[in-house]
């Protein structure tokens, strides 16, 4: 089969949406199907995303750029609609952009399409943010109602976003497919990729270290982490806060800390990518993500796929699965529920650790390592029978 992902960015430091993209190529690549990937990137993205362009092995087409935060560029629905032919079956990546109407437009009726939510409609932001939630919801009844119920399908990724998807929005006919989701798992030698990591940060060789992964950004509860570090933790215990600064935010951070008295513990080392990535996970003790929402967590299943204890907020909408499978810890998202994950995984005896590292890895194994999503997708598209195997 040709299928065809379609994405405002594909820029890295954009978060979850670009990373499912790659991780999504890959898996329907290994069943033998042809993917394309259409952004409203520019053609001159810039070294950091030609790189994450090179990792995909797969064609992209950069119709931008985007104009404005809503990412308009005639170029991409003209693209669609020229390429329209060639493909069996589009997967659309995230909403309130230009790219989910322009998708709509060219291929309702035509080509068969599915779009992943990935946490955009999630009740959460219309709590958070009550006035950006009118806006939204004036564009909600002109376009992106039509959007998403002329879809096959709107994909969600954990039973909690399955519940709770759109919610607070009128006019929701569209059907909800729950797909199985989750990480590719670690690339290439472990010992090299851990090498690859102590290299870039040699002054955390041989330390006990506490790993967060992901933006760095208020929902993810980066402040929450920093107070909790300082109250809880351990002093030989390392806190390591990889990813991008996206709000300029962490100027901040790094200033509460030093008042705590945690500065000279805390390593930031911005987007780690590649074998230095897998390199954190392997090396770390333990990782850690007291976010106020997520609708999946890539980087918690990043985690259970190296073997690692993942310490996680319950609203984390994979944390119940995780507490089930006793696979990793789960608190609330306060500061004294980050600093009892940091105290609970320091109270655990060696072969509690390891019974849970067993745990963590089983848990990954079953429900997270992107085995039978491409098949449910394809089932919901019409492109293969319902009576075909999932594995």
């Amino acid at each position: 089969m040709r299928l065809l992902h379609v994405i405002r960015t594909l820029d890295p430091d954009a978060g979850g949406p670009s990373e499912s993209a790659r991780i999504f190529a890959l898996a329907h690549q290994r069943l033998g199907n042809q993917v394309e990937i259409a952004t409203t990137d520019p053609p001159d993205a810039g070294p950091e995303r030609d790189a994450f362009q090179h990792r995909l092995s797969c064609p992209v087409h950069p119709c931008g750029p985007g104009k404005s935060g809503y990412a308009y560029t005639p170029a991409l629905e003209d693209w669609l609609r020229q390429n329209r032919s060639r493909f069996d079956g589009v997967i659309v990546n995230g909403v309130w952009q230009f790219h989910t109407l322009a998708a709509r437009r060219v291929f309702a009726g035509h080509v068969p399409y599915a779009v992943f939510s990935h946490g955009m409609l999630d009740p959460y932001f219309q709590r958070r943010f009550p006035l950006k939630h009118l806006k939204k919801l004036a564009y909600w009844t002109l376009a992106e109602a039509w959007n998403l119920n002329r879809a096959h399908a709107v994909c969600v990724t954990s039973a909690e976003e399955y519940r709770t998807v759109a919610q607070g929005f009128p006019f929701r006919h569209f059907r909800r497919l729950l797909v199985p989701y989750g990480s590719a798992g670690p690339d290439g030698d472990p010992d090299a990729n851990r090498a690859a990591f102590l290299a870039a940060f040699p002054h955390l060789a041989g330390k006990p270290l506490l790993l967060y992964l992901g933006r760095i950004h208020p929902k993810k509860s980066c402040d929450l982490l920093i107070e909790a570090f300082a109250r809880a933790a351990h002093p030989d215990l390392e806190l390591v806060m990889a990813g991008p600064d996206e709000t300029d935010w962490k100027a901040r951070l790094h200033v509460r800390a030093e008042a705590l008295g945690i500065a000279n513990r805390v390593t930031w080392t911005g987007m780690l990518r590649g074998a230095e990535k897998w390199g954190a996970f392997l090396s770390a003790s333990a990782f850690i993500l007291p976010s106020h929402q997520e609708n999946f967590g890539i980087a918690v299943a990043d985690a259970l796929a190296c073997g690692l204890i993942p310490l996680i907020s319950d609203k984390v909408n994979i944390a119940p699965e995780v507490a089930a499978d006793r696979a990793g810890l789960v608190e609330p998202d306060t500061v004294e529920g980050t600093a009892r994950l940091i105290e609970r995984f320091q109270s655990m005896t060696t072969p509690e650790r390891e019974a849970m590292q067993t745990a963590a890895l089983d848990c990954y194994r079953r429900r997270y390592s992107l085995h039978d999503a491409p098949l449910v997708i394809y089932r919901a598209l019409g492109l293969v029978p319902d009576s075909a195997p999932l594995r």
